[in-house]
């Protein structure tokens, strides 16, 4: 399970409206049936128009500042995994939705009028998307790249050739460029991956866009507040502030696992992936202590999301095996996405 939360910003200020994200997320729907289309919803309900997400949100952001962000998203990667425990993708993505966006709210170290916020402060809506393609940040495209570049180079020097700037052979550089292809790390139904690709496999997942202000339009609730929980005084009054985002990682895979029933491996977990950044050697005590089956399929996951991986060594040659695993680890901080939040 991926989860990320970002401020939308437009430029040098944040975007005064929720259209083009918005928009961005129906890029789905064109051109299916109406029967086919994935609509947004809330806590309440379905079948929400993308009209009705953009006036909603846009309409309850008083007295923000140009600095102020009028919205959040939320993204929610389910692993495959993870997918493949589920039935039917939309409607158990739309519940499971609805499940941790209360604890979403219950990371709020905030009161309103005294009370703890609840489900009913925040105004949101989601959407369901099936589709992925490969970004430029993907381990795919950047261990690509070398031989993108040649192949790019290539078919310039066959321009060249063609159009009489240049000598050359060019059926020898054609040759050149499909070894290339071919030998290129990672491939997909036997191409080259290349950005902009399609993802192959299910590639289910949830976009949520969550208003900065709460359902009131009166008060200011941000998940990208730099506190985790505090209190502070406030013209007298004792004032409650913050975010728990590691408590709502840890929330919405617990979530996910009671909801569906899900036998969690230790590679899937929140604290591992944030461990092998933070606390490498607590990560690979624990590794090690797993039983043999288990550590299997740590290890697969871990090769499938892209963490470089660590040689098969004996237990006794721990020593060896760390200073291979503090190596490797400098290399897969873009593979921890859950560990972070874009602000």
């Amino acid at each position: 399970m991926y989860i990320t939360i970002t401020a939308q910003k437009m430029g040098g200020n944040y975007s005064k409206s929720s259209a083009d994200f918005v928009g961005y997320l129906e890029k789905e729907n064109q051109g299916l049936e109406q029967q086919d289309m994935e609509h947004f919803f809330n806590q309440d309900g379905g079948e929400i128009s993308a009209e009705e997400v953009v006036r909603e949100i846009d309409g309850n952001t008083a007295k923000l500042e140009k600095h102020e962000p009028r919205f959040y998203s939320i993204t929610v990667s389910p692993s495959k995994y993870e997918l493949k425990r589920l039935q039917n993708h939309s409607e158990d993505l739309q519940k499971y939705t609805r499940e941790i966006m209360k604890d979403y709210v219950a990371s709020f170290n905030r009161e309103i009028n005294g009370r703890p916020i609840t489900i009913d402060d925040i105004k949101y809506y989601a959407k369901i998307e099936h589709q992925r393609t490969f970004k430029g940040t993907d381990f795919q495209i950047k261990e690509n790249q070398p031989y993108a570049t040649k192949i790019l180079q290539l078919k310039t020097e066959i321009r060249n050739v063609q159009d009489g700037r240049a000598e050359g052979n060019v059926k020898k550089l054609e040759k050149e460029i499909v070894k290339l292809e071919r030998e290129a790390p990672h491939q997909q139904n036997g191409k080259r991956i290349v950005q902009g690709m399609p993802k192959a496999g299910n590639q289910s997942h949830i976009h949520i866009i969550v208003s900065r202000k709460d359902a009131s339009n009166k008060f200011s609730l941000s998940p990208g507040s730099k506190y985790k929980a505090s209190d502070v005084k406030l013209n007298g009054k004792t004032v409650k502030r913050g975010f728990d985002r590691d408590g709502f990682f840890t929330k919405a895979e617990k979530t996910f696992d009671k909801t569906f029933g899900y036998q969690r491996n230790f590679a899937e977990t929140y604290k591992a992936r944030k461990d092998f950044i933070k606390n490498p050697k607590i990560y690979f005590a624990s590794l090690m202590k797993l039983p043999t089956n288990e550590k299997a399929l740590a290890f697969k996951i871990m090769g499938k999301s892209g963490i470089p991986m660590m040689p098969s060594i004996p237990v006794t040659q721990a020593q060896v095996a760390m200073k291979i695993f503090n190596r490797l680890r400098r290399g897969a901080e873009v593979a921890i996405k859950s560990s972070s939040i874009g602000i």
